[in-house]
């Protein structure tokens, strides 16, 4: 598998001088099936979240209309607004299937998404995309244990704890690797936990179980957790542990705070040198393979 980093900020893009290394898009995270020889054989087919780091993806794929499956891990802006200036999707040979958590009973997936994305908000609606577009809510089969195959990928959804509206994180295996996805998370809402970071909780633990890249939510760090965590995110540190608690290989730290320049970040970083899992700070265009 081929991870490609392609917004990595959380809450609102970051502009600017002081965020150039990590980078200012919003969360987008594409992955690239292996072909079997060490690299990825065509551009990315799985897409998790449409922030702003969505325009990127176009240049992975050469420009090339997109084919594959976006699955959103919940509906806030800075994982949508990306969706109507994704090049390589809004053209007329593109097939893409989105995907977002269930919402109240009754409510269709397109209507859902056009409340930011319609006039007088929008110039257009989801329904005007080119190309072959399809809505839905996660399927049920997402929400198992054997999951749901996709685009050469098994997707697991389990329910995180946030705020303003249901969210969802996401484990993603091929044949070779499998990695968590868990942009969005405020585990102090189970209680304090052993740290005070947060509840190491069961649907955490069980996305993170053992993977091989562990992409999560460290938009704060342990001083900000009074006055902030209400707003619905984890410690740097809660992301850590979790990767250690759960035995991934390695820890992306993703969703920084807008405001947290390329210096703090490093500084951020820096503090887990000696950790017992390896850490890196998520960046905007960094690729790993698996």
């Amino acid at each position: 598998m081929r991870v490609h980093f392609c917004g990595t900020r959380g809450s609102t893009p970051a502009p600017g001088l002081e965020f150039v290394r990590y980078g200012g898009h919003t969360s987008c995270v594409a992955l690239s099936a292996d072909d079997g020889s060490g690299s990825a054989s065509a551009g990315p087919t799985l897409l998790l979240d449409a922030g702003t780091g969505l325009r990127r993806v176009s240049a992975l794929l050469g420009g090339a209309p997109f084919r594959g499956s976006i699955f959103l891990s919940h509906l806030h802006w800075d994982h949508v607004q990306g969706l109507p200036f994704f090049a390589s999707g809004d053209n007329p040979e593109a097939q893409v299937t989105v995907l977002l958590p269930p919402q109240e009973e009754g409510a269709e997936a397109e209507s859902v998404l056009a409340r930011m994305m319609s006039p007088p908000f929008f110039p257009i609606r989801p329904s005007n995309l080119r190309g072959d577009w399809t809505f839905d809510f996660l399927p049920r089969d997402v929400f198992t244990a054997e999951g749901l195959t996709v685009d050469g990928f098994n997707v697991q959804a389990r329910e995180i704890p946030h705020k303003g509206g249901r969210t969802v994180g996401y484990r993603v295996a091929d044949d070779h690797s499998t990695i968590a996805y868990i942009p969005d998370h405020c585990p102090t809402e189970l209680g304090a936990g052993p740290d005070a970071w947060g509840e190491y909780h069961p649907a955490a633990l069980e996305l993170a179980r053992d993977v091989d890249l562990l992409i999560h939510d460290a938009h704060l760090v342990p001083a900000e957790l009074p006055t902030e965590a209400s707003f619905g995110h984890a410690a740097a540190d809660y992301a850590v542990e979790l990767g250690h608690r759960a035995g991934a290989r390695q820890v992306a730290l993703f969703h920084h705070r807008p405001d947290r320049t390329d210096d703090a970040l490093d500084g951020i970083v820096a503090r887990f040198s000696a950790s017992p899992v390896s850490v890196l700070g998520a960046r905007d265009q960094l690729e790993l393979a698996l």
